[in-house]
């Protein structure tokens, strides 16, 4: 990635301006209101083709970003949760790069438990709602 983007990223703003100048934000293409397209652009960047082939490693993986690749195969499908693991690859590559951190999980272990909350609120609405009660399972003791 260095090798292809260079080490100094000032020319770009903000990760967004990153991840758009690398083809991986959708190219949304509104008049009145109404989206003809939403489409990424298309581009020849080695950069980005690096970036999505390392999206599709994370398919079966059991980290943050595995868990947020299958979330959005099921919600998208395969080839654009692809795209949106890669646009939020080139977002941690260069908040890393510019800030000169390490990467760190913790950061990102926080927002999986958010998630569980939010889908277990969000289950318990659902058995509510068809007149259920959702009881968690107590451990066996071993």
């Amino acid at each position: 990635m260095l090798a292809e983007v260079g080490p100094e990223l000032s020319k770009f703003s903000s990760a967004s301006t990153f991840a758009k100048w690398l083809t991986l934000c959708p190219n949304n293409d509104i008049t009145g209101g109404k989206v003809h397209s939403a489409r990424t652009s298309k581009g020849e960047s080695r950069a980005a083709l690096a970036l999505r082939q390392a999206a599709q490693t994370l398919e079966h993986s059991e980290n943050h970003l595995g868990q947020f690749f299958r979330r959005m195969r099921a919600k998208l499908g395969r080839a654009e949760a692809i795209t949106a693991v890669a646009h939020k690859l080139a977002r941690i590559f260069f908040t890393l790069v510019r800030t000169g951190r390490a990467y760190d999980e913790s950061a990102l272990a926080k927002v999986d438990v958010q998630q569980r909350v939010r889908q277990e609120a969000k289950l318990r609405k659902h058995a509510r709602e068809f007149g259920f009660r959702l009881v968690p399972l107590q451990a066996k003791p071993a």
